[in-house]
């Protein structure tokens, strides 16, 4: 790796230090970190001063700046279990600040392999062997690399951009029907910031990622303004409110579940609960998906192909 682009990488880690730690502090108000307020106190930033963090984390004021300028050589695990105390993060919050702190206060560039974009034929046939739940491969960049044949069924919106592979990021901040498609589209493109904040810690020199990033801060304001407030989240497991164009409303709960074997990539898997009105659709989507063809495959061929033809 060159060495310009090492410095240009740390440079702005760094400055994602002092934005991460900044809006950590400006959230919590000295009621809730358990400070005396009074009542002349005329407070120019929201939420903690520089100083009160520091005094709560129980380090000086000094270092504190000093951290928040980004300078993170030698900081100690007592320094950051203060910090998790005094901001009052929680375990995505803490994973995302160590992995920023370990870029910045690296000296060398990392040796990075990078990250595959094939799934393994034993992974595709556990996904195939799913034939009643909708599941799929993704990367940290939340490109779906593979779907079984209901997870292409479901995700036919997603899948009918004719960039590949299709990104689940660049569907919900680019495409119209986005809104349309999740039906709680506020929480799903915070969830979708806050993965791609995650990863784009955990992963600082990838440069696929840093492109999508760009090209999303560059084409949507509403992504730009979400980036802006650098939350985090481990996003396990919950539920997604879709609407299907085929079969309506959805409630599908779903799990993550990391491959070990395959570094940055992830199975994604949705369920519904017996005798639901979701479990009777996702029967009805898999009917039409059987009828239509609807594999990974065909979904990528058709969006590939021009109109007309």
């Amino acid at each position: 790796m060159a060495g310009n682009e090492h410095r240009d990488v740390r440079s702005d880690v760094r400055a994602q230090i002092r934005e991460f730690l900044s809006t950590r502090r400006a959230r919590i108000s000295p009621e809730q970190a358990g400070l005396p307020v009074y009542g002349g106190d005329r407070r120019r930033v929201p939420g903690l001063r520089r100083s009160e963090v520091a005094s709560l984390a129980g380090i000086s004021p000094e270092y504190m700046t000093k951290l928040e300028r980004g300078d993170a050589t030698g900081v100690s695990d007592s320094v950051i279990e203060g910090l998790v105390h005094a901001l009052q993060l929680d375990d995505a919050e803490r994973a995302h600040l160590e992995d920023l702190l370990r870029t910045a206060g690296s000296t060398r560039a990392p040796r990075r392999r990078p990250a595959s974009q094939r799934v393994r034929p034993t992974v595709q046939r556990i996904l195939d062997s799913m034939a009643g739940t909708p599941a799929f491969a993704l990367n940290g960049r939340l490109d779906v690399l593979t779907a079984n044949r209901l997870g292409a069924a479901l995700y036919a919106p997603v899948l009918a951009d004719p960039v590949h592979p299709a990104n689940t990021a660049r569907f919900v901040f680019l495409d119209p029907g986005a809104s349309a498609f999740f039906r709680d589209y506020d929480r799903a493109a915070n969830d979708t910031v806050a993965l791609l904040r995650a990863e784009a810690g955990r992963d600082p020199y990838n440069r696929d990622l840093t492109d999508l990033i760009g090209q999303l801060s560059t084409r949507s304001e509403d992504f730009r303004h979400r980036w802006a407030a650098h939350n985090v989240r481990i996003h396990t497991s919950g539920i997604k409110l879709l609407h299907h164009p085929v079969v309506g409303d959805l409630d599908l709960p779903f799990e993550s579940f990391p491959l070990p074997a395959d570094p940055g990539q992830s199975l994604l898997v949705y369920t519904a609960e017996r005798g639901s009105p979701t479990q009777d659709a996702l029967q009805l989507l898999a009917s039409w998906a059987a009828t239509a063809g609807h594999t990974m495959h065909d979904a990528e061929h058709r969006a590939a192909t021009p109109k007309g033809d």
